[in-house]
């Protein structure tokens, strides 16, 4: 069965399994399996709201890749990965949340009557997908195989975009600019949040003319008042109120590609601390942006940031920024590179990263944010192009 509306073109599957094939060869592995949806579809293809029971890749040297998975789900397997319908293998429902067996039995059968018994397998340990039991049966299951850890090996692959995954980041961050537009038109005091964040999804997923846009892998967060101290609030039946900031953290995704975006709004006039705290903020955030550069370090983004806020008088503990791409939820960072003082990993042209350097204090919050691309010479380019500023509104 032919996928009617493949993501990409063959020739980018074929680099990111060339990419993948050579870092197994370096950890020194025969197998690879990936359970994390974005690293899945990264591979193959693969898409579908699947990801809560126990489906994977099996990667190999030799030949293409298996897609394997609850049998219903095969079915979807079948209609998105570019492999043939050879490579498609699906377990028994009975494995599903049985108390009795589970799904890693059925995964070390197939990949023993393959020849792999004796396999050295990586696996992703440190992974929202992977379960500590799902470990244990494997080594049990496969007692002359060693399985190992191959935790981001996949993750680091995808960091450096090529220019087809820039260009749906691109239709991505004109769905973010239209979502964030919205909640600064529609916002005013008495407003309930709930009806707020109804109209935030109606632009989510209406996307942009015939660009239609994907579930973000994180709900939005908009915290006000005090609450915006605490970073992961989401909503509730509350009024927004005069008097207070609200921070809107949102994300466009086009076909799993995110580009997040935030921007504060303040309903009324805001206190003096406040706008300091803005200033500070900006004046950080553009000296990070001229810092984020081809052939300097992620440290160095940070430690600009920092310079500003410190002569503010703010501190502020965590990293400022992650890498952004294609994911699934509960998280759309890429969970390997870090934006803080201590991360020395070199950048380079296409990477790509959600430039975060969000406010949390004691009793209030205070979020401008940019989705950026390290570019071949100069400063790094914004995906999005809206003031840096805290709106205010009466």
């Amino acid at each position: 069965m032919t996928h009617p509306d493949p993501a990409f073109s063959a020739s980018e599957y074929a680099r990111r399994l060339t990419k993948t094939r050579a870092a197994m060869a370096a950890a020194g592995l025969d197998i690879l399996f990936v359970e994390d949806p974005s690293n899945m579809a990264w591979i193959t293809g693969y898409e579908g709201w699947s990801f809560y029971v126990h489906q994977g890749v099996v990667v190999f040297h030799d030949a293409d890749p298996i897609w394997w998975g609850r049998r219903q789900d095969a079915n979807g397997a079948l209609r998105t990965v570019w492999m043939q319908d050879d490579r498609i293998f699906g377990y028994a429902d009975h494995f599903v949340q049985s108390t009795v067996r589970h799904p890693m039995q059925d995964l070390a059968r197939l990949l023993t009557e393959m020849g792999h018994a004796k396999a050295r397998i990586g696996v992703e340990m440190d992974n929202y997908y992977f379960s500590a039991k799902a470990f244990t049966t494997l080594c049990t299951e496969l007692p002359n195989a060693k399985i190992l850890d191959a935790t981001a090996l996949v993750n680091w692959q995808r960091a450096v975009k090529s220019d087809e995954e820039i260009a749906f980041m691109h239709k991505a961050a004109r769905i973010a600019e239209n979502v964030m537009d919205g909640v600064i038109a529609r916002i005013e005091p008495g407003m309930r949040k709930n009806d707020l964040v109804a109209e935030i999804y109606g632009d989510v997923i209406r996307g942009i003319g015939d660009d239609w846009g994907d579930y973000p892998a994180i709900v939005p967060l908009l915290p006000s008042g005090t609450n915006a101290a605490a970073p992961h609030l989401t909503w509730d039946s509350q009024p927004f109120k005069r008097g207070e900031g609200t921070f809107f953290e949102l994300a466009g995704c086009y076909r799993r590609y995110h580009i997040p975006f935030c921007r504060s709004v303040f309903l009324g006039t805001p206190p003096d601390f406040l706008k300091r705290a803005e200033a500070a903020l900006v004046e950080g955030l553009e000296a990070g942006l001229d810092a984020a550069r081809a052939g300097n370090r992620a440290q160095d983004i940070a430690i600009a940031l920092a310079a500003p806020l410190e002569r503010a008088g703010i501190e502020r503990g965590a990293r400022c920024g992650y890498p952004i791409g294609l994911s699934y939820p509960p998280d759309w960072g890429e969970r390997t590179i870090s934006l803080r003082e201590e991360d020395e990993t070199i950048l380079e042209p296409g990477m790509t990263f959600h430039f975060m350097p969000g406010l949390w204090m004691d009793d209030w919050g205070l979020e401008i944010t940019e989705s950026i691309l390290i570019t071949e010479d100069g400063p790094a380019s914004c995906f999005c192009d809206r003031p840096r500023k805290m709106y205010l509104k009466d």
